[in-house]
């Protein structure tokens, strides 16, 4: 399967705006876009890193279950992401299973997360047209 690099990796935090107070504010990534997707559940803002994107990634409803990832976890690393051409393309080609359908990524594009069980427990997202 053929992709075109990295596109962003993810943290996942409780709140966008303390997040941006370290990642934006101290480390001084500007930021690219903010936006709430797949039908109002999950905030995305994209900081500029230069060559990627950070992504931070705010549960926006109480039953989200990025909200028991952070309560387990903490807000951190959650996924890294490739560009790819086609969604669609890279989730027959991919060399590891991945969820059936596609959600809503930032700025129109389509996601698909990988299965960890296939990639030594590290989550792995395509994302493109």
């Amino acid at each position: 399967m053929k992709h075109n690099g990295l596109d962003h990796i993810a943290i996942a935090v409780s709140n966008t705006d303390d997040a941006l107070k370290l990642w934006r504010d101290q480390f001084g990534f500007p930021v690219v876009c903010s936006e709430v997707v797949n039908e109002g559940t999950v905030k995305l803002t994209h900081l500029d890193l230069g060559n990627t994107h950070l992504q931070l990634v705010e549960p926006m409803t109480e039953d989200h279950p990025l909200r028991d990832w952070i309560a387990q976890n903490g807000s951190g690393l959650h996924h890294f992401c490739l560009r790819v051409d086609n969604v669609d393309t890279a989730i027959s080609e991919s060399p590891a299973s991945t969820a059936p359908m596609p959600h809503e990524g930032t700025q129109g594009k389509r996601a698909v997360f990988v299965d960890r069980a296939a990639t030594q427990n590290t989550l792995l997202e395509y994302t493109g047209k």
